[in-house]
């Protein structure tokens, strides 16, 4: 019997990213609810994934005012909209819930939501990508092996890529901290996980710096318009003049989808995403580099940054030899300092979004679900993750000072 499940945001990450496992897993999988509050959005998801009227709701209020009706709930609304969803959805009964990253940007609710799963025996997992992709666990495969021996440093890049910072943290959703989270917890704490996952250290301490550097009203080009599209006498000399940027993009869908258009030319006249990237109402750093200090002596730099093509590079420095990936090309290289022999090995990973890493999610969250197991990952670990970010980013503000990561403790 397929497992069931409700869905609470029917939006870019619940619909489009985890929902699509449904369509071809429907002997595994099933959709019996929805809340959402966009119309053409709950009303898209109702169709394409059969869900009865009587179970499609507007607020999640709504939807967890009725007794459990479902093995399991996905909750991907948007950031700062977490803690009180899945908490009702404890107090209903639901035993299994897959939760959306971050937890929340404050850190007492991370924490309210990992104590509640802990009293009611609620098993939560977090959307926490990387930890699933087929190519981060060959990475662990190789570590695990001690081909590399004991691992002594990391140097981990995420390249978020012009495009998609330009999309998603200067027009859109994450741009400005006080309505989502710091980017450094909002894009980063994958990555801040993926460490802990690696080491399988307890991180000791941070340091971080970083800023706004581009993305400004000060450096906005002479005589630019207030949006691409108004005829801005810049754009042949912008990389981020939108009808060109979103041409042939990823994203281009998500312009339409968030607001509702059809057409992407009318999406970028009349929408967010046609706005001039100097002159928006964002915050959050465009580069970020944090320093991390782990257990037995284990040290880690991380840095993020707009400014690249995109993708991820990590480089695991042991001490009997090193291993380097490009992430997104699912390649590992490993180097072994006693033969001087170099190891490169390509990862199938599938063709759902996130390097493969959205249907393995789906997968273990059936397998949770089912056979009651402890799945990839738990509340407990993912609330670690979200101190290391809300620790960077204090380190940040306050002039790149260390902090101790006893210091976050509430």
């Amino acid at each position: 019997m397929a497992v069931t499940a409700v869905l609470i945001g029917a939006g870019g990450r619940g619909q489009y990213s985890y929902a699509p496992y449904a369509l071809e897993n429907s002997n595994k999988f099933k959709f019996v609810g929805v809340a959402e509050p966009k119309d053409f959005l709950r009303n898209e998801f109702k169709e394409k994934y059969k869900v009865d009227e009587s179970n499609c709701f507007e607020t999640w209020q709504e939807l967890l005012a009725k007794p459990k009706f479902a093995d399991s709930v996905m909750i991907c609304t948007q950031d700062r909209m977490h803690l009180e969803p899945t908490i009702k959805a404890i107090e209903q009964g639901y035993k299994y819930i897959l939760l959306e990253k971050p937890i929340s940007p404050d850190l007492s609710e991370c924490i309210k939501i990992r104590d509640a799963a802990i009293k009611n025996g609620v098993n939560i997992q977090v959307c926490h990508s990387l930890r699933y992709s087929p190519i981060i666990r060959a990475i662990k495969n190789v570590l695990a092996s001690g081909k590399i021996g004991k691992i002594v440093n990391i140097t981990h890049n995420e390249d978020v890529g012009y495009g998609h910072y330009a999309h998603s943290f200067v027009r859109g959703d994450w741009a400005n901290s006080d309505e989502s989270a710091p980017m450094i917890l909002a894009k980063s704490c994958h990555d801040m996980d993926l460490l802990l996952y690696l080491t399988e250290k307890e991180c000791v301490s941070v340091s971080s710096y970083g800023g706004l550097f581009e993305f400004k009203r000060e450096n906005a080009p002479e005589g630019s318009a207030e949006r691409c599209t108004d005829g801005c006498v810049a754009k042949n000399d912008c990389p981020f003049y939108a009808p060109r940027l979103y041409q042939g993009s990823p994203f281009s869908y998500l312009a339409c989808e968030k607001e509702g258009f059809t057409d992407l030319n009318e999406a970028l006249v009349k929408g967010r995403y046609g706005r001039c990237v100097y002159k928006c109402d964002n915050n959050v750093v465009d580069h970020q580099t944090v320093n991390i200090e782990f257990t037995d002596g284990v040290i880690a730099a991380f840095t993020m940054s707009a400014f690249n093509r995109g993708g991820r590079f990590i480089r695991i420095m042991g001490t009997r030899g090193e291993l380097i990936s490009n992430i997104d090309k699912n390649e590992i290289e490993v180097y072994d300092f006693i033969t001087r022999n170099t190891t490169t090995e390509k990862i199938h990973c599938g063709t759902s979004m996130h390097m493969g890493a959205d249907e393995v999610i789906m997968e273990d969250f059936v397998d949770v679900v089912k056979n009651d197991t402890s799945g990839c990952t738990n509340i407990a670990v993912s609330v670690e993750s979200h101190k290391m970010s809300l620790a960077a980013e204090k380190s940040r503000v306050e002039g790149g000072r260390k902090v101790e990561l006893k210091e976050m403790e509430i």
